[in-house]
């Protein structure tokens, strides 16, 4: 008789739990717009969900501890004049996230680490290049305030976040409509696919097509017969590759290797209501203290469920082989260094003794005035001209915090003295 050589692996046995239900996010209104992104995005701080909004585009903020029910007047973030299709938190920054809108611009926002009174109107900059809608973000992995960002006319844009120039414009190399963009580990390359059924590997300092149409596939997996957008999420610490079908119930996973037949069906999440998008936690935001090796945000119609995925262990050590060194916070070049030619691999964190995010680091964008080249005149100063400005509005905005603060406590003090004229009046009566 022949014996059957079951395959080693550490991830053969991975599972998928959904998160109780006071871990889940409740009464979200999530949107309903026709696109294929995620309409979520997740880092070690925060949860962000695009949502319906009147007159404009909008999308929620939501400190991670804060589950359970949302408050129907909990705070946005809006700015855009049409729906927000994208959104993606920044690698190097926690508190800064793009948008991507039907209105054609790309806004970056600050978001405070304490939960603003009310919407967030003012981004840090607006990104104005694309002639159409921009439905893709992506920032660059290892260089600081690199994003790219594709649209409806069929244009790629790399922009430097931190002036608010375009690096370079990517605007003949697509006939047809973008569908998704992602970058390799070192930011070196994109891939992106295309209405025209090409995936292309593209250079985009190059601005050229470095591989594309590959002639055969080195595997094939069948799915099945479900026509909703397959979102694929690769952890490369594991080797796992997550589809998860939007508009399907089942998170489906593989792991890749480097021999033949390079694909290993693992095993899948199966729940009873679709997903109408997914949003997938960077590996410093895990709990490594549970063997947790990814983790998935999955948005209901009104609610938003963590699905957890782990790899059974006895011991409570740990597990240095689930968990190899992963992409920190630090970005590896700046953006200039990036253009002219640098690439650095991630800097790289051990998880050994858990992850805290570091304090809130503001954003700061300066405008280059090409037409001003006059040497500074007179002594230098304490406070740079450029950060004239910045300090200015963080004091507004910490003024109005405090009037609107103000306000509300005079309003509650307001009721509640309300409250006990009518407890009196009905002491009164009863006596």
């Amino acid at each position: 008789m022949s014996r059957r050589v079951v395959r080693q692996s550490k991830f053969r046995h991975v599972f998928g739990q959904a998160a109780k239900a006071d871990q889940s996010y409740e009464d979200i209104r999530v949107s309903k717009v026709t696109w294929d992104s995620s309409f979520c995005a997740v880092n070690p701080k925060f949860l962000a969900i695009i949502v319906e909004a009147g007159g404009g585009g909008a999308f929620i903020v939501l400190p991670l501890a804060k589950t359970g029910r949302v408050d129907k007047n909990y705070p946005l973030v809006t700015g855009h004049t049409a729906p927000v299709l994208d959104i993606d938190w920044c690698p190097h920054n926690d508190n800064v996230i793009a948008s991507a809108s039907d209105d054609t611009t790309i806004m970056v926002w600050q978001i405070p680490d304490y939960t603003p009174v009310r919407n967030i109107t003012e981004p840090v900059i607006t990104l104005e290049g694309h002639s159409k809608r921009v439905g893709i973000l992506s920032w660059h992995p290892t260089a600081r305030n690199v994003l790219l960002s594709a649209g409806g006319d069929n244009v790629i844009i790399i922009w430097n976040v931190g002036t608010g120039e375009v690096l370079l414009s990517l605007d003949d190399l697509h006939p047809d409509v973008i569908h998704s963009v992602c970058w390799n580990s070192n930011g070196s390359l994109i891939a992106t696919t295309c209405k025209d059924k090409t995936l292309r590997i593209i250079d985009p300092r190059k601005g050229q097509v470095v591989a594309n149409n590959f002639e055969e596939p080195v595997a094939l997996q069948e799915m099945d017969t479900s026509n909703g957008v397959l979102l694929p999420f690769y952890d490369p610490d594991s080797s796992i590759v997550y589809l998860c079908g939007k508009g399907d119930s089942s998170i489906r996973y593989f792991e890749i290797t480097e021999e033949a037949p390079y694909v290993h069906y693992l095993n899948t999440f199966s729940s009873k209501e679709p997903q109408r998008g997914v949003g997938f936690m960077p590996k410093r935001g895990l709990d490594v203290s549970k063997c947790e090796i990814a983790r998935f945000y999955k948005l209901h119609e009104r609610k938003c469920e963590p699905i957890i995925m782990t790899v059974p262990r006895k011991s409570d050590l740990f597990q240095d082989d689930l968990y190899p060194d992963t992409p920190g916070p630090e970005p590896a070049l700046e953006a200039d260094e990036w253009l002219a030619g640098q690439d650095a691999e991630p800097v790289l964190i051990s998880l050994k003794d858990g992850y805290v995010p570091p304090k809130h680091r503001e954003l700061r964008v300066t405008k280059r005035n090409i037409l001003d080249v006059r040497p500074p005149a007179g002594p230098r100063r304490s406070q740079s001209a450029s950060d004239a400005p910045l300090a200015q509005h963080t004091l507004e905005t910490i003024l109005e915090e405090i009037k609107a603060l103000r306000e509300r406590v005079q309003a509650q003090e307001q009721r509640i003295t309300a409250l006990e004229n009518m407890l009196c009046e009905l002491v009164d009566g009863t006596d």
